[in-house]
Order: structure tokens, then sequence, then C-alpha cells
């Protein structure tokens, strides 16, 4: 009987020690008091939501996890101007599971598809490049999506020429670089603002700014940003350039590049109407595994390499990883996320449907109870870019109050004021009217705060 006392104590030991490790159960953003926020057109104030945001519950046995959320972000959403045919984004409410031991698919590559195929740490749909409209060679116009006739062939059909939702949507985002579909809010790329790009793209933020979910800092590795559906990470635009962990941090370069071409087979002429990028097909994969150089990306965007959260030490052969992939000015590229096919192994669904979801958590899960309290002491703050420019970005943990962010110069007078709201990890400070020269980034609660060097050099 001691025997077995004892056997099961180490099995919960290793079980307790495999939770408090495992990126896939602790690095959800969990909320339980916390509502999303909304703009409507034509006001620049944000409307406070009666849905919870973010991450509700993580449960997890040896095998699966499973992620509740309503898939509402903290960060502000909308207006979708260029989007008439979706109105606000509305709760989801939805159990998604993961495995806990994801695997190589060997097999017949999975192609990504429509709707959902990850999901982004705050519960946030991570979709892929299409927005389901096609080009038909029958009728020589566009077909699927809001206001086109029907595919020939019906929902699902494959055409030779399949719409990029980043180019031909780009207007209907809103700053967060997401939108709704039927509701579900989603992210088809880097979901950093547009606003923080340094070329930018759109000019929703002047507005209606958000913050988005993280924030690209070229000096550091990317935050773990969520999961695709096969289970393994997905990470931001920035890493380590060797995939041991090891040496500077570069950008994850995309392997997919426009072809040369002037016409489509069976397709639009390329045109200012159609121009390259419009379609998926206009990009091919080029392999550059002779290149030497790791931070290009394979097939499917991404790579076997070590990170922040799965180092060497305990991982020491690696884990495959996407990466929200971007061009030198912060610019989503081509594949965006992931795809156009899956590194691993996923479930099949029949059409119309999502097996990664689940209707109920299975009895005999544990719940994993993450620490929301901010500790300014064991807490990391990340300020970038440092040298700024034209802003400054604050990035913490989520915060269950709001954190007053101000900016100092060296005489200790406040020059600018910001806040971290309540369910966010961002803030964003304009510096392009500020003299450049050594200042001070302080983050204060009722209680305590803490301040930061900063240079601004223009």
């Amino acid at each position: 009987m001691k025997q077995k006392t004892t056997l099961l104590g180490m099995l919960l030991i290793g079980f307790s020690m495999f939770a408090q490790t495992n990126p896939l159960i602790t690095k959800w953003l969990q909320n339980t008091t916390i509502m999303g926020r909304h703009y409507v057109s034509g006001n620049s104030t944000a409307i406070v939501d009666a849905t919870l945001a973010n991450v509700q519950s993580v449960q997890f046995n040896l095998t699966t996890v499973y992620v509740s959320a309503t898939g509402i972000p903290a960060y502000i959403t909308g207006p979708f101007q260029g989007n008439p045919t979706t109105g606000a984004p509305t709760p989801q409410n939805k159990i998604f599971k993961f495995s806990l031991n994801p695997t190589q698919n060997t097999g017949t590559l999975s192609a990504t598809t429509g709707g959902n195929i990850g999901l982004f740490k705050n519960g946030v749909a991570l979709f892929d490049y299409r927005d389901g409209v096609a080009w038909s060679s029958s009728t020589n116009a566009l077909c699927g999506g809001p206001g086109n006739p029907a595919c020939t062939g019906g929902p699902g059909t494959t055409q030779a020429w399949n719409r990029d939702a980043i180019p031909a949507e780009m207007n209907g985002f809103d700053c967060a670089k997401a939108h709704p579909a039927n509701g579900n809010y989603h992210h088809h790329q880097n979901p950093s603002a547009f606003r923080l790009d340094l070329n930018v793209l759109s000019p929703i933020c002047t507005t209606y700014p958000s913050d988005g979910l993280y924030v690209i800092d070229p000096a550091a590795h990317s935050p773990l940003l969520g999961f695709a559906y096969d289970s393994f990470p997905i990470y931001g635009a920035y890493a380590y350039a060797n995939t041991n962990g090891t040496g500077a941090i570069t950008r994850m370069k995309s392997s997919y590049q426009l072809r040369v071409m002037t016409t489509r087979t069976n397709g639009p002429a390329v045109s200012t109407t159609y121009p390259l990028g419009y379609f998926r097909e206009d990009y091919e994969y080029v392999d550059h595994t002779s290149s030497g150089d790791a931070s290009y990306l394979d097939v499917h965007n991404g790579r076997i390499c070590n990170t922040p959260e799965y180092p060497v030490s305990l991982y020491p052969n690696g884990i495959y990883c996407y990466f929200a992939t971007v061009d030198a000015n912060y610019n989503s590229a081509y594949p965006y996320v992931v795809g156009p096919t899956f590194y691993g192994t996923v479930c099949t669904s029949t059409p119309g449907s999502d097996c990664n979801v689940v209707t109920a958590i299975p009895t005999g899960t544990t719940t994993y109870l993450a620490n929301t309290t901010f500790n300014f002491n064991d807490t990391k703050v990340v300020i970038a870019p440092n040298p700024a420019q034209d802003f400054i970005a604050i990035q913490s943990q989520m915060v269950e109050n709001d954190l007053k962010v101000e900016l100092i110069d060296e005489l200790g007078k406040v020059i600018k004021t910001s806040q971290i709201f309540q369910g966010s990890t961002l803030s964003v400070i304009e510096t392009d009217t500020v003299y450049n020269g050594l200042y001070f980034i302080r983050i204060s609660n009722d209680k305590e705060s803490k301040t930061f060097k900063v240079i601004i050099d223009k």
C-alpha cells in the first residue's frame, strides 16, 4: 500500500510540474472580471461591452488542454468601415482543445481552411490568408463572398485563384488588424496594431486607436502569441538568429515571393485592380535551406527551434514554431502566420464543423489558475523601441486595474501621459512632437510605481 501511495504521489508531483512549465497550459491570458470594448463608427469613445474579454478558463489532463473563451479581446475592436456586410463582434463562447503532445504530419499535408485555424493567447481566432472570394473562369468575374455569385461547385470548391484577405479587405480591418465574420472576430495576420508599423498602411488608428495583442520589438524575441490547430506555438515577427536559441535577434522571413508574371491562366490579368499579391496563387515558395540563413522559414511558415518558452534545457531537440511574418516595414507578409499547409497533425472536420471545438470538458481534468496579480517587482515590462522615434510602446502582463503611464524629462517634468487599461497589456505614447534626449517612463498604480530609462533619437 505504501509503495502505491508513493507512486501516486510521484505521479501527481510530475503532473503538477508539467502543468507549471508547459506553455500550452500556462500562457493563456485568463480573465473573469474585465469586459471587452468596441468603437461605433463616428464615435471615438469606446463602448464597454457586456462580454468578458480574453480566456475564461484553462483545464487539462495528461493529453489535452481545454481553453474556454468568448473570442472577444481586451483591446478595443472596430469599427469595420470598409466591410459593410459585418456587424460588431459577438461572443463565441467556445471550448477549444489542443494536444499536449503535438506531432509532425509525415503523410499528406493538411491544407489550412477557411475559418478558425488557430487561437491567439487571448482567445481570439486565427484565420488563414483567404476571405472566401475567388475568380471564376466561367464568368470571368469574382465569385463567393458577399455581393458575388456563388463559385461553381458551391461552398468549399477549390478555385484556381483565391483572393488574399490582406490586400482585398484592408479597409475593413480595425486598428488591431482584425475583423469579424458572422460575428467571429479574427486576425488573418500579425496582431500588432497598424499604428505601430514603420510604414502605416491604414489610417483607421488615427480616429479609432487600439493596441493589438503585442508590439514588435526588433531588439527582443517575440512573445508567444498563441497556438495553431495542430497545437504547435505561434510567435511574432522577431526571434533568435539560430535555431538553438542563440545569436542576435532577427526578423523571421517568409520564403514566399511574388511570381514574375503579367497574366494569370484562367484568371484576370495583372492590373491595378488585380495587382500581384491580390490572389494567394500569385506567390511561390522558394527553398532557402542551402542559404545558411536560419531566419528563412519553411513551406508552413515556421521552423524547429528553441525559444524563451521552449528552452534547450527542457526541449533539447527544439519544437516546431510558426511565426507571424512581416516585411522590413512591419507590414504583414504572406503567408502571414500559418500556411498554406500545417506542419503538424490536425483533426479532420466535416464541412461546416470545427473538430478543435468541443461542447463539454471531460471529467478528470485539472484547472490551471493563472496569477493575474500585477506586481512591479515580479512583472517584466517591455519598453520598445528604445531608442524611440515616433512612438514608445509599453507592454506588461495583463492588469486588472488601470495603470498610469507617464513620459518624464530629465528635469522631472511630465511631458505626456497615457494608461494601460484593465484587461490590456499595452500602451503607446506618441513622441513625434517630443525633442530628442533622455527621458523616463514611469508606470504606477495607487500604491507603487516603477521607472524605466528611454532615449528619444529621431
